[in-house]
């Protein structure tokens, strides 16, 4: 018994066996919040939680495409507030991807940064395209082709549109490298790491080296780059001795804070689609559906993107006058695997996996019995997965080894989603439990890095952390029913744009 006539310990000895275990942040600075995780070295187990919104907002209160980068040190600083960080040993840093940080050569930033999907530089994309001399040329090049989000391709927009801009830029850094660089007082060496290099479209993830031919292309002029280091590596120590790890995108984070492995793959819900799963090789693909990104472990993350997601279900909402997605999920249940007959070709803004920009949706079978608000529902959750089971199958056909499938996204909770997912996937189905995953990525980072530091752990092989607690869902029983739901969408496809996949 304490002192105090108390059974247990004391604050001070919970304190003191914390610090004995050793303890780490995650930073994750997504493109509207900064979240913090401050976790357990051995188990990886969440001691304490820090938020704040990014203080920046568009001109419509969405999202800006261009943001000044002290307002994510600001946002850092007020979720970090309360003595958060109080005994970490180490932080690794998570950040949006696809945001370029433009700096002169003194490493004041010449603009705002320019984050997001940001839809200026479509032209820009199709310029770079045709400069290198197509899309295979690219993907042979960087193992992806341009898209208006990468950083190549908001170069040549900032060389065609600021061009005094363009000419100050001396040095190109990311969102997770500026605020790593940040963190330790602005050092001269800036790093960065493979998997956020891999997204950039100037570093290729098969070499493992960039191609600063294509920086001058963008930009018309050669720029300093940061320096890619190993997973395991440190990106330096701050004056005070904490140990700051490398850092990575938000994908590769997510991905690490999953705790997914060869034979997994990652689904993830929004208004557009991704999936992406670990494979031991960098996957080059000639007609560029496969972007050929590096992951945080020394591994490679091939990903396929498909433009038509969540805004199908909320799209198919609207039209049928429901409130929410939930209702469209309790309609859609009211009806059977393969809704009467309906299909639907979710192709709403045109698709990249099959690569159609041009194209619409298309809904087939109708018929007297099937024209049901509940049977249109339905399709709408399934043209959906179906549209995702593509991507699938493009990583499937390069080999890639597809065991079980982690479904993300507010959207996989609701039945619907569950109950078509597993038979049109063909595979085992994990829901996991909502967390921010790419925070826990990058304190596991964090505590790779200081666990090589201290010689405890091996720069080849990442600490144990129990991986996400989820929902498990199996195909059982109505495998073959999706099956047969699956085939008839592709023969759909297939009839509406045959050689789609082959072209």
């Amino acid at each position: 018994m304490h002192p105090n006539g108390a059974h247990g310990p004391t604050q001070a000895e919970r304190y003191g066996k914390i610090l004995s275990m050793g303890i780490v942040a995650g930073l994750d600075s997504a493109p509207d919040f900064t979240r913090i995780v401050v976790c357990d070295t051995d188990t990886g187990a969440v001691l304490r939680q820090g938020y704040a919104q990014h203080p920046v907002q568009g001109p419509d209160g969405g999202r800006p495409s261009d943001v000044d980068p002290q307002a994510w040190l600001l946002s850092l600083g007020e979720a970090a507030g309360g003595g958060l960080l109080e005994g970490v040993q180490a932080i690794g840093v998570s950040a949006q991807a696809n945001a370029l940080v433009p700096l002169d050569a003194q490493g004041n930033t010449v603009r705002p940064a320019m984050v997001g999907g940001d839809k200026r530089a479509q032209v820009a994309a199709a310029d770079l395209i045709d400069a290198l001399g197509g899309r295979e040329a690219w993907a042979q090049a960087v193992g992806c082709v341009p898209q208006a989000a990468q950083p190549v391709t908001k170069l040549r927009w900032m060389a065609r549109t600021e061009p005094e801009n363009a000419a100050r830029t001396a040095v190109l850094l990311q969102a997770h490298d500026w605020l790593v660089w940040q963190l330790l007082g602005r050092p001269v060496r800036r790093t960065t790491d493979r998997g956020g290099a891999s997204g950039t479209g100037y570093w290729a993830a098969a070499t493992g080296g960039y191609r600063p031919d294509l920086v001058e292309l963008a930009l018309g002029h050669q720029a300093m780059l940061p320096e890619v280091i190993g997973p395991a590596d440190a990106a330096g120590t701050t004056p005070e001795g904490l140990l700051i790890s490398a850092g990575t995108s938000e994908t590769q984070a997510a991905a690490f804070g999953l705790g997914i492995g060869l034979g997994d793959a990652v689904v993830s819900l929004g208004a557009s689609g991704s999936v992406m799963a670990v494979h031991p090789e960098a996957l080059y693909d000639q007609t560029g559906a496969i972007t050929a990104l590096a992951d945080a472990t020394g591994m490679h993350l091939p990903v396929v993107t498909t433009l038509n997601a969540v805004r199908t279900l909320r799209g198919t909402a609207e039209l049928l006058g429901l409130p929410d997605l939930e209702a469209l999920s309790d309609l859609a249940m009211k009806s059977t695997p393969g809704a009467h007959g309906l299909v639907l070709l979710p192709y709403l803004e045109g698709e990249r996996t099959p690569n159609l920009p041009h194209t619409a949706g298309t809904l087939a079978g109708l018929r007297r019995e099937s024209m049901r608000p509940e049977h249109l529902a339905r399709a709408a959750f399934e043209g959906m997965l179906c549209g995702l089971a593509d991507a699938l199958d493009v990583l499937r056909g390069r080999g890639v080894e597809v065991r079980r499938v982690f479904l993300l996204g507010p959207a996989a909770e609701l039945p619907a989603v569950q109950a078509a997912a597993p038979s049109l996937f063909g595979t085992q189905v994990m829901v996991p439990q909502p967390a921010d995953y790419a925070a826990v990525g990058a304190a596991r980072q964090a505590a790779w890095a200081l666990g090589v530091s201290q010689g405890t752990l091996d720069p080849r092989t990442p600490p144990v952390w129990q991986g996400a607690v989820a929902q498990v869902l199996e195909p059982g029983e109505e495998l073959a029913v999706g099956q047969a739901v699956r085939q008839q969408f592709v023969a759909v496809r297939e009839q509406t744009h045959p050689g789609a996949f082959r072209s």
